[in-house]
């Protein structure tokens, strides 16, 4: 309960939400917005598997039905009204604008040495997307003849990124529930169907960001929106990664914001030992990106990623958005943080 209410104190977001009408509006009372969102918090933070759970635990918990700000058993809202606020919340990008505004209090001024940037997947409870069948143009052999004209190459994703703004390449990204695979630290292929996080963390364990896409994206998709956004809010020195992200296009959008990429290299079937192609010092600050793993580790074990029961990108968002935020806040309470 201590853990909580220092949470919400360092969260604060009520002032992020209002009541749809007025106190003067016509009809039955709406429930308090603010007591919800202080309530979809504590899910987060107690690790609650549903809204059931969450709902039954402020019946019977009277400290924290008060805290939530609900006086009685009797205003606790139903189910289906703690579905249609999430619903509202989603639409407001509440995760976002409350992360934004905790970046900018409390990391904005400063400079982060290592921004480590690393993706976990999301396992969520939907039907897969059908993958719409791409027709690949069959291509003449040999020389064009004369006066023929040679089709042009088309681009990829990461050199049209090169041109674009963050928001504008995270909205060209594939947002639906579909399969994805991933290694794990053992080199075996893990399977799941749902989502991926997109995460950049700093060496204090910070999310700096967040970016939720489909399974099947790579990370490599997502590094330079991913890093370009990280920088408008924080300066950092060095952008750390695993060999997913080692692609020229990558390297050459984190130089030109003024940082220096340390990318575990692909040896591409050179088989040379990745770790051997470090020099003592690089190998030191690449070490650091196990910083990511931890936070996303803990993003699983006590902050509702591995309980995720809405459906659609947007709501999956909102909630890993409000664990992250809650993780954010017991960080930054850690003796020795920021």
């Amino acid at each position: 309960m201590e853990q909580l209410v220092s949470i919400w104190d360092v969260v604060e977001v009520e002032r992020f939400v209002s009541n749809p009408f007025g106190p003067w509006s016509v009809g039955r009372p709406v429930h308090d917005r603010r007591c919800l969102a202080r309530a979809y918090v504590a899910k987060a933070v107690y690790d609650l598997t549903t809204t059931e759970a969450l709902i039954e635990m402020l019946k019977t918990n009277r400290a924290l039905r008060r805290l939530c700000g609900f006086d009685s058993v009797r205003q606790i809202p139903s189910s289906a009204t703690f579905s249609r606020v999430f619903a509202e919340f989603t639409k407001t990008l509440l995760g976002d604008k409350v992360h934004s505004a905790l970046i900018n209090k409390y990391v904005g001024s400063q400079t982060v040495m290592h921004q480590s940037i690393d993706s976990t997947e999301v396992i969520a409870r939907e039907r897969a997307a059908k993958k719409e069948k791409v027709v690949k143009q069959i291509k003449k052999r040999g020389r064009p003849k004369k006066g023929e004209a040679r089709p042009p190459k088309e681009l990829k994703r990461l050199d049209i990124q090169l041109k674009q703004t963050p928001e504008e390449a995270i909205g060209h990204l594939p947002k639906p529930c579909d399969w994805g695979t991933k290694k794990d630290t053992g080199g075996h292929n893990h399977t799941w169907k749902g989502y991926k996080a997109h995460i950049a963390w700093s060496d204090d364990n910070i999310p700096l960001g967040m970016v939720t896409t489909s399974a099947s994206v790579h990370d490599s998709q997502v590094a330079i929106p991913l890093t370009r956004l990280v920088a408008k809010r924080v300066a950092s020195c060095y952008v750390l990664g695993d060999s997913a992200y080692d692609a020229p296009q990558i390297r050459e959008a984190i130089e030109a914001l003024g940082q220096k990429a340390i990318i575990d290299p692909n040896p591409r079937g050179t088989g040379v030992p990745a770790d051997k192609l470090f020099d003592p010092a690089t190998d030191r600050r690449y070490k650091e990106r196990t910083t990511a793993e931890r936070g996303n580790s803990r993003l699983k074990d006590c902050f509702g990623f591995r309980h995720v029961r809405v459906r659609g990108n947007a709501k999956v968002h909102l909630h890993l958005m409000l664990g992250l935020v809650a993780l954010f806040a017991d960080q930054l309470l850690k003796p020795g943080s920021i």
